[in-house]
């Protein structure tokens, strides 16, 4: 922040995102529930900038400063909701993680039956980046779906595909193995839009019943166990980042 831009403040959402308490989406939503105060006062609004030296409270909790960026990887394993909490009353990873994480927000989400790799950050911006379509970093997949592909019908999709009035971008889709009932296809997107991969081969006729994420960006699952959590080493990190998010 340069000092003007600190002579200016920030917008709240985008502090309580520094801090890693929330995404700024969640920020709007949580000042509309009447969950944040400012200064001793509920703040009605989101669009207003705060200062490093104004006091603000959430549920009753002080927001400190920014932490440093982390980045943690996680396999989250199939039947498990990737929200902190769920109007169905379903568990959610957020009830499984394990104790003495700070509180973490996920990049992007992976749907109730999807498995894999998803990365959980302390800071709001770093999710916010990390997930824009702009910053082009492939998503991969490992695709059980039952019905008959080919290779060919699998090319088509590299041109893109229109479905529902929704378009979707570019998908390198490349079949791995088969048996009488189902095939196995590796799948690279960069947009990933809700259930894309699902979506997608539905439309080729195929439906899928195991979605496996094995990649995110520069980040693998590897040899992760189900339900467990890896933090990134800062060297790592600051290869990947730079100085953008220290």
């Amino acid at each position: 922040m340069t000092s003007d831009d600190a002579e200016k403040g920030e917008r709240i959402s985008k502090r309580l995102a520094r801090a890693g308490v929330c995404s700024r989406r969640e920020a709007e939503r949580w000042i509309a529930e009447g969950r944040v105060m400012l200064n001793d006062k509920i703040l009605e609004t989101p669009a207003i900038n705060v200062m490093e030296s104004d006091r603000i409270l959430v549920d009753g909790k002080p927001v400190g400063g920014k932490e440093p960026a982390r980045l943690w990887r996680y396999h989250k394993p199939e039947g498990l909701v990737t929200s902190h909490s769920d109007e169905k009353g379903r568990r959610t990873i957020f009830d499984s993680l394990p104790k003495g994480l700070p509180r973490v927000i996920s990049v992007g989400r992976l749907d109730l039956n999807s498995e894999g790799l998803l990365l959980l950050t302390n800071d709001g911006e770093l999710s916010r980046h990390l997930e824009m379509p702009a910053t082009g970093w492939l998503r991969k997949y490992r695709v059980r779906a039952h019905g008959r592909a080919t290779q060919a019908r699998l090319d088509t999709l590299k041109d893109g595909i229109r479905i529902d009035g929704i378009s979707y971008g570019p998908i390198e889709a490349v079949m791995e193995k088969s048996d009488s009932a189902n095939v196995w296809i590796d799948v690279a997107l960069k947009e990933g839009k809700n259930r894309e991969v699902r979506k997608v081969l539905d439309a080729l006729g195929l439906t899928v019943n195991r979605l496996i994420r094995i990649a995110y960006g520069p980040f693998i699952l590897g040899d992760l166990a189900a339900g467990a959590v890896k933090e990134v080493s800062p060297k790592e990190f600051h290869e990947v980042f730079g100085e953008k998010f220290s």
